[in-house]
This record gives C-alpha cells, sequence and structure tokens, in this order.
C-alpha cells in the first residue's frame, strides 16, 4: 500500500486543496491503510468545509494507488449530479445510476459510480445489475439512516461516511452501531479563524414555543409549526426582524411547512419586497429559474422550507432567517451553513434566529465535542434545553432602532421579577407589579411623544417587551395559564392605552 504522506499538495488536480482537507485526508488514508478491508469509518467536517471536495480527492488517489472502484452514495438527485461533477473536476470519470440506469453493461469503462441509495438498493435487491471491483464505498450526508440498507451489498469493502454532524437523524440508530471511528475536522470556530468561513452575527427573538407538538421523529410537527407561524403576529414579527437586521439584503428564510412559506411569500410581497417562494413541489424547470433569480439578485428574499438545507451553495447569501424552530441539531447547522461560503467582499453574514434555536443548541461557531456525542448520543439528546427553560432565561434586549425612538427617557430599565418580589416582600397584591410595568411603559411613551396618537403608536412598538414581562410575570406567578396569560397580554395593552387619556 502507498504511503500518503508522500501524496501532498503537488499531485496534479483541478482544484487545489487547503492545508486542513489534505491533514484529513491523510488521516483518512492512515486508517484506511492500517485497518481491515471492512472497515466503517465515520469524518466529520462542517456545512462549508468543502466534504465534497475532500472526498473526491480522495476517490482519485484510491482510484490511481488501490485499482479498486468506488461507489458515491447520495440520498438526493440534485447531490447525485453536483457529486458527478465535482468527482469529473478531479479527473474521476464516473457514471450516475439513477432511475433512467436499469442496467450496467458499460461498467467496465467507468471507475466510479454515483448513485441515489434509494435506486441502487432497488437495483440491487432486484439483481438488475452486479457492481464489480468494488473496494471503496463513500455515503455523503452519512447521517441520514436511509443508507444502511445498502452496507449488506458492500460487506467487504471500506466504508467512508461523511457528515457535518456526526448524530443519526434516528435516535434509535445511533451512528456508533455502524461506524468504528470517528475522524473530526476543524472546527467552524477554526475555519473562521483562518478564513474559510464566514463569521456570523446572530440576532435573536424571543418566541413562546408552548404550542408547539414533538412528533415521533423527535422534532416539532408541520401542523403545529404552522399553527405557529402563519400567524399574523408572528408574521409581523418576521417582517420587524428582517427590517430591522437585514433589509435590502440578500436572504434566505427557512420554514417548518410549505403553507407557512406561502404566508410568508404573501407578507413580504404585500409589504413590497422582492421575495419568491420554492418548495419541493416546485419542478426542475421552475427551480432552476427560482435559484438563478436568488443568484442574481442582489436584494432578492428566497422563502423555503427544507429543500435548501443539503446540496445548495450560493456564498451570496447575506442573512438566513430561522422562521422555525427545530429539536434537529443536523438541521440547525444545516440551515445557518447556507450563508457561511465566503466571498472577496463577503467575511460575515447574519444570522436571525426566531426559534429560540441558538439557546437550545448554542451559538453556531461554538466548539462542539463531536467524539462524545457520537460516543453517547442518548446523553447528549436528553440533556437538551427545554422550551420552558429557554424562555425562562431569555432577557429581552430592545433593538437599537427601538431604543432611539424612546431618547427622550432617561432609562428604559425594568426588571418585572425584581419588582414582584418588591410587592410581594411589602404586603402588596402581586399585580402591583403589572401596574407598575404598565406605569413605566406610559411614561416612557408619554415622553417621547407630541400627541395621544404619536404614544399609542409607540405603545404598540412595545409589543415584544410586553409579551416577555408578562411571561415573566407569570413565571412568577407559577401556576398561571395559557387563557390567563393571552388575557393579561390583552389587558396589558388595553391600560396602556387608556393611560395616555387627558395626559396630552
Amino acid at each position: 500500500m502507498p504511503n500518503t504522506n508522500t501524496l501532498n499538495t503537488t499531485d496534479k488536480t483541478k482544484k487545489r486543496l487547503y492545508d486542513y482537507q489534505l491533514a484529513d485526508l491523510h488521516r483518512i488514508f492512515d486508517v484506511l491503510e492500517s485497518s481491515p478491508p471492512d472497515f466503517n469509518l465515520l469524518y466529520q467536517l462542517p456545512t462549508g468545509g468543502g466534504k465534497t471536495v475532500v472526498f473526491s480527492e480522495i476517490v482519485r488517489r484510491y482510484i490511481k494507488y488501490y485499482n479498486k472502484k468506488v461507489v458515491v452514495l447520495t440520498h438526493r438527485v440534485e447531490l447525485c449530479a453536483q457529486t458527478s461533477s465535482v468527482l469529473e473536476g478531479f479527473g474521476v470519470h464516473n457514471k450516475i445510476i439513477n432511475s433512467q440506469v436499469k442496467y450496467l453493461p458499460d461498467q467496465d469503462e467507468y471507475t466510479c459510480f454515483v448513485a441515489m441509495v434509494e435506486t441502487l438498493n432497488n437495483r440491487l435487491n432486484d439483481n438488475d445489475l452486479e457492481l464489480k471491483n468494488i473496494g471503496l464505498v463513500i455515503i455523503d450526508e452519512a447521517h441520514y439512516n436511509s443508507f444502511r440498507k445498502l452496507f449488506k451489498f458492500f460487506k467487504d469493502c471500506f466504508i467512508l461516511g461523511v457528515t457535518a454532524t456526526p448524530l443519526s437523524s434516528n435516535i434509535k440508530l445511533p451512528m456508533k452501531d455502524h461506524y468504528k471511528k470517528l475522524i473530526v475536522g476543524d472546527d467552524i470556530g477554526t475555519l473562521i479563524k483562518n478564513g474559510y468561513l464566514a463569521k456570523g452575527e446572530i440576532f435573536t427573538y424571543d418566541v413562546a414555543l408552548n404550542t408547539l407538538k414533538v412528533g415521533i421523529n423527535g422534532d416539532y410537527t408541520v401542523k403545529s409549526s404552522e399553527a405557529l407561524y402563519s400567524n399574523s403576529l408572528m408574521l409581523n414579527k418576521l417582517i420587524y426582524a428582517y427590517e430591522e437586521v437585514a433589509q435590502g439584503q440578500k436572504t434566505l428564510i427557512f420554514n417548518n411547512g410549505i403553507n407557512t412559506s406561502k404566508d410568508v411569500y404573501h407578507s413580504f410581497k404585500r409589504a413590497g419586497y422582492n421575495i419568491k417562494h420554492l418548495d419541493n413541489t416546485c419542478n426542475k424547470q421552475e427551480r432552476s429559474e427560482i435559484l438563478d433569480w436568488f443568484k442574481h439578485t442582489p436584494n432578492g428574499i428566497l422563502t423555503s422550507v427544507s429543500i435548501l438545507t443539503t446540496g445548495f451553495d450560493e456564498p451570496t447569501v447575506e442573512t438566513v432567517i430561522l422562521n422555525r424552530a427545530t429539536r434537529s441539531l443536523t438541521l440547525y447547522f444545516q440551515m445557518i451553513g447556507r450563508g457561511s461560503r465566503i466571498l472577496d467582499d463577503k467575511k460575515s453574514f447574519q444570522i436571525i434566529d426566531l426559534g429560540n434555536n441558538c439557546a437550545r443548541f448554542g451559538p453556531w461557531d461554538q466548539l462542539v465535542d463531536w467524539q462524545q456525542i457520537f460516543k453517547y448520543p442518548d446523553y447528549y439528546l436528553e440533556n437538551i434545553r427545554d422550551d420552558e427553560a429557554i424562555e425562562r432565561d431569555f432577557v429581552y434586549e430592545m433593538p437599537e432602532v427601538l431604543k432611539k425612538k424612546f431618547k427622550n427617557s432617561a432609562t428604559l430599565d425594568f426588571n418585572i421579577k425584581e419588582v414582584y418580589k418588591q410587592a410581594i416582600s411589602e404586603g402588596k397584591k402581586s399585580f402591583d407589579a403589572i401596574e407598575q410595568s404598565i406605569a413605566q411603559h406610559s411614561q416612557i411613551c408619554i415622553e417621547n411623544s407630541e400627541d395621544i396618537f404619536e404614544a399609542r403608536a409607540l405603545a404598540k412598538l412595545l409589543s415584544d417587551e410586553i409579551q416577555y414581562r408578562v411571561k415573566q410575570y407569570c413565571y412568577c406567578m407559577m401556576d398561571s395559564t395559557q387563557n390567563y396569560k393571552d388575557w393579561l397580554f390583552e389587558e396589558y395593552q388595553r391600560r396602556l392605552r387608556l393611560s395616555f387619556n387627558g395626559k396630552f
């Protein structure tokens, strides 16, 4: 077997690998050379780190030095075409096995095959084709469980799984049961520091997720997500967040449900913004036209469902909006990763989180112990923060744009938890904290208005802070029902409006 330490950047490829990619490549070949031919290895590299480039060079070198063929497995049609194209760029002559390919009479002409998992599974189960002299199988997006059904056909092959998140999409089928070793590449923070990924600036907005339901797959159901994110309050909050952080920038919006994405499209359209909607019901031509429009529209907004989480690479994206909540760490990284590609004039991008996702999983660029997650996935999943704990710990900060509208006020600070404790300690009713809060809001609105109409307009802008204070007050009360919270929110706003009467 060859010593891959001699395989350096002088090898002639059409795309030069970065130093960190070459280092990972050598580590992978070290395992390949020292392990039995049926060894299963998993390789992790963040979204945007160039996993396809790394394994394409692995394919080229493997074919050259081992004189055996390679199979690359993907889970989507778009990934098949993209992977095939990258392999050709590395000089690897390959054939795509798709639904049109029934037999392989010409397989001797190829050293590499790129296949959809379902298609290849059907062909092999039906004995329609036999792949000969396969020594290496590469599985892209290996965290998906659909690939496991093919393992039985490649028992004597070295299997290399590649993923950004070595955490199985099915908690009952952990990856450690199918892969014997994990190699972890450079983390997101390191790739940002060394100039390979753009830095993400996170903007979070408090969202009450108590109405969301968790489905059998462990994530929030589409039905409950659409009920929350399609209501007018959330649609208005989305547009407000966009206007505050990302107005005029190329923006990608992720939703959980086609109906929500369409509602987002219509809301932005009515507001006069340049936006298009994309989901998996769009045909190939429609998808191509929409993505081409997005690529060439500087201020374009594209709202979609999960169709763009993999197999989509548009470096010009400036803002990613998570207009959904997810309990999937993989999906969290995939969505944000769509904005992390760098360009000559793009070193950073913005992340707007409307699903408490950053509080649930931590900042996108924080160091993650993937070895720990790989070995003990149950422990990690059991300790994901629940939504009530996230909401309890959330601290509302008035946006800078909004603060400017209250510039005449000496202070905008008001800690309703402390006011509540003070009221109770003095023997007052707990509702005294709400009355003091209303009085403080009334004061800052009056201080920054010329008439009652301006005061009422300012009061509307305080909706998020009012909602936050109401929730914090109810947490202090311990046993408040959702109906009480809803009533108190409406009553708070009503009393605030009435407080302006006779003041101008």
